[in-house]
């Protein structure tokens, strides 16, 4: 028994180090992701809340910068050890089912090949820990199932809590886990004492975010009105449910096992609960039209049920099954490697996602077909955009440049002149987007205006003279043709208009 446990941890922790050694060899193939720097941006300026996000990335960043300074490795390493630390969840929600070494095999190696988690977890971004902690929930909610042990319900509901303040989409699946719970044969763990203690305690980690909320007149609110007008609004059932089936590509076979036996199997009824968790929770996601990747923290507790399921069944002559399955993933992911890990040149991922001679044809979340995928083209143009921002700033005297603001129009612009241009000793941009509206100034000075943006807008209505310093020139940059302006000699109306508009933009969270 003891050889059979300690060869179940190092299989674990050969996972948990194919994982990591896959990320860290692919961290800085490209630029970094817009809303990466966005988050990035979120360690400066600490808070119980942000205009589109909880608070808990925003300690992240502050911890990446902490340690590693303005570094694409030390923002890119925390996602990847959030994908560390779900191979280690997964192998012990196998354990805790039964599982052996086959059923860990299986099921890591499902999630690492998964390619819609090789994309997550390369990102900084609260998807990732989002993931992580929806996992960690089931495990302890698995555990409370199979020991009893009622306290857990106050590690469970710390849990939701510290989701809760890393992504409100917790609430969807806790919502799933408590309900799964509630018609299976398990019901008797809800009614306790303990179950509404740990439900307190987690509203007790959520309370400081609902009163930052309240008390600037509830960003999320308008985040998801905004988020349902430009994005939601192109979500369909039908496209919903295919995504489903993709979303883990080549391991898909994996958890349709888990979820297929532990939903008919009698011999699983004890852990049919999370079956009904993961089916609620697209449920409600679909009810709610949110995008497809929502559900994706919900498929890991899945893959270890696969794993455990296939071990367990696929057995003597069936056994060849788990081998096929293990090598179907793992060249599937080769296949497809280059549309969920920045490891091929544009070029060639465009040729890739040609919509008439390729194999991977991309639909943006504005419904359209593009060239490559979004989250690629959001990871190209930031450094040349930064170094035309700079060519302008460095114009400029030292007297000068002390009183120079820069502007850009929207939150991948400002993140981008942010963290590539603190190597270029740029200062700190602005934006009148996303949580960059509640770190603008709130007056302007006299001094020179770098001003960011594909048009002129309103400066040919403020400034004398504002001359286009260069403008980026990437094809697949979502923000290609952008322009960097340098606006100087201010008009009279210039301080006023700039205070009534920062004014009335701000007025949205009081």
């Amino acid at each position: 028994m003891k050889n059979k446990i300690t060869s179940f941890w190092i299989i674990t922790l050969i996972l948990a180090a194919a994982k990591l050694t896959v990320h860290l060899l692919t961290y800085s193939m490209y630029e970094l992701h817009r809303d990466e720097m966005l988050y990035f941006a979120m360690g400066d300026h600490l808070s119980f809340g942000y205009a589109s996000t909880p608070p808990f990335v925003g300690f992240l960043a502050f911890i990446a910068k902490s340690v590693f300074g303005y570094s694409e490795f030390g923002i890119k390493l925390l996602p990847a050890l959030a994908g560390v630390a779900s191979v280690v969840l997964m192998a012990l929600m196998v354990r805790e089912m039964g599982g052996k070494n086959m059923a860990l095999i299986i099921a890591g190696t499902g999630f690492i090949a998964a390619a819609a988690f090789l994309r997550t977890n390369s990102m900084f971004q609260p998807v990732s820990f989002d993931q992580l902690f929806w996992l960690l929930s089931a495990y302890l909610a698995l555990r409370l199932v199979n020991t009893g042990n009622l306290k857990l319900w106050f590690w469970i509901g710390a849990v939701f809590g510290l989701a809760f303040l890393n992504k409100y989409s917790i609430v969807f699946f806790a919502f799933a886990l408590v309900a799964a719970i509630l018609i299976s044969k398990h019901r008797k763990l809800i009614f306790t004492r303990q179950f509404v203690i740990g439900m307190f305690i987690g509203f007790l980690v959520i309370l400081p975010n609902v009163v930052w909320q309240y008390t600037h007149n509830w960003p999320v609110v308008h985040h998801m009105a905004e988020l349902q007008r430009t994005q939601l609004v192109h979500v369909n059932i039908t496209g919903f449910l295919i995504e489903q089936l993709m979303n883990c590509s080549f391991s898909t076979f994996i958890w349709l096992v888990g979820l297929v036996a532990l939903l008919f199997f009698r011999a699983e009824k004890q852990y049919r609960f999370l079956a009904l968790a993961f089916l609620l929770t697209i449920f409600v996601i679909v009810l709610g039209h949110g995008k497809a990747y929502y559900t994706l923290g919900a498929y890991t507790m899945m893959l270890a049920a696969g794993g455990y399921t296939m071990e367990k069944y696929f057995r003597k002559k069936w056994a060849v099954l788990n081998y096929l399955t293990i090598a179907i993933a793992i060249v599937g992911s080769i296949w497809v490697l280059p549309m969920e890990l920045p490891v091929a040149s544009f070029n060639k991922v465009a040729k890739l996602c040609d919509p008439e001679t390729g194999k991977f044809p991309q639909r943006w979340e504005d419904g359209e077909i593009h060239p490559i995928p979004q989250d690629y083209a959001d990871m190209t143009g930031w450094k040349e955009l930064t170094e035309i921002t700079a060519k302008a700033y460095n114009s400029l005297d030292e007297i000068q440049k002390k009183t120079c603001m820069i502007y850009a129009e929207n939150y991948g612009l400002a993140g981008a002149v942010n963290f590539y241009g603190h190597s270029l000793g740029l200062p700190k941009p602005f934006s009148m987007s996303d949580s960059y509206l509640l770190w603008a100034p709130d007056s302007a000075t006299n001094g020179p205006f770098i001003y960011i943006n594909n048009e002129v807008g309103d400066i040919d209505k403020l400034f004398n003279t504002f001359p286009e310093v260069g403008r980026v020139n990437n094809p697949y940059f979502r923000e290609n043709g952008v322009r960097v302006f340098l606006c100087t000699d201010p008009k009279e109306n210039w301080k006023q208009f700039y205070s009534q508009k920062i004014k009335e933009m701000k007025s949205i969270y009081n």
